[in-house]
């Protein structure tokens, strides 16, 4: 028995497999899955900074969520990755805590831009003559920077939380990353009540993010039934159609991991969303955003 998270030093992570060619089967998929991401996010870094035709309020936010995806699959797949390869299961409680910051600060970053994109969307077809002036450069910068900023804050504010309970109950995480949840498992009965309060915060942040999104994209589908010409609608909705598709994925995955009943926890579901939502849309985000963009394709 552990008595405090202070004489915890290592955490144990879930295995994904019990034989080493299984093991070394889930390496080479992990690898395949993180080069793509890497390519994938890359490329797209790579033409916005480089093509002047992509300096735009669009594209740069396009530019953070790379950056955001990149960070984000960075955190937990390089070391599921490693023990995979050397047959490990251990992380020390210092990367564990690296881990757990990493990964709020990301998710959150993450979600924040994707709430001012459907901002610059809505503005982009409501409101398109006052484009330039609400979405300046300026406007732009600190739009992102707040979305970083509210990434760290509740980052910090989780993994300070969540690292200052006592534990009680072992140090094997049903996790093959370590993740706050799996963490609060271990804490004793009443401690993880003190975490309610960060989740609060996190929550009303959610919450507002939600509501700001469902009410522009509202807007956007008022906007876009008003429009006389059809290929204006057309090209209105292919703008709006890759961003929706990015939001819906990421919080499908991630309302399904956190608020799924417990009477569906298992080690083996647990797993699989996980993957869904920690590795697949950092992956998938560049193939959904340069699938109907020509500028972006050619550009590429």
């Amino acid at each position: 028995r552990m008595s405090n998270s202070s004489s915890v030093s290592e955490f144990l992570l879930l295995p994904f497999a019990d034989t080493s060619e299984l093991q070394l089967l889930h390496f080479a998929l992990f690898l395949g899955i993180y080069l793509a991401a890497l390519l994938g996010n890359g490329l797209i870094i790579t033409a916005i900074a480089c093509d002047h035709r992509l300096h735009t309020p669009m594209y740069f936010f396009l530019l953070n969520l790379a950056f955001l995806d990149l960070g984000s699959i960075s955190t937990s797949v390089p070391k599921a990755m490693a023990n995979s390869l050397w047959d490990s299961r251990t992380i020390s409680s210092q990367g564990c805590a690296a881990q757990v910051l990493k990964f709020a600060f990301f998710l959150t970053a993450e979600y924040s831009i994707l709430t001012v994109m459907a901002y610059d969307r809505y503005i982009a077809i409501c409101k398109p003559m006052h484009y330039g002036s609400l979405l300046s450069s300026r406007a732009c910068a600190q739009m992102a920077a707040a979305a970083w900023g509210s990434g760290f804050l509740n980052a910090v504010l989780h993994t300070a939380n969540t690292f200052s309970l006592p534990l009680c109950q072992g140090n094997a995480l049903d996790q093959f990353f370590c993740e706050i949840p799996q963490i609060l498992k271990l804490s004793c009965s009443d401690a993880y009540l003190r975490e309610v309060w960060t989740l609060l915060f996190s929550i009303s942040l959610a919450l507002v993010c939600f509501v700001f999104t469902v009410v522009s994209y509202v807007q956007i589908f008022k906007a876009l039934l008003r429009m006389p010409s059809e290929q204006g609608r057309h090209k209105a909705f292919s703008m709006c159609l890759p961003h929706l598709a990015v939001v819906s994925l990421f919080l499908s995955t991630v309302m399904f991991a956190y608020l799924k009943p417990l009477s569906l926890s298992s080690p083996t579901l647990n797993l699989v969303v996980s993957l869904l939502y920690s590795v697949v849309p950092p992956a998938v985000n560049p193939l959904i955003y340069s699938m109907r963009n020509k500028v972006l394709k050619d550009a590429v």
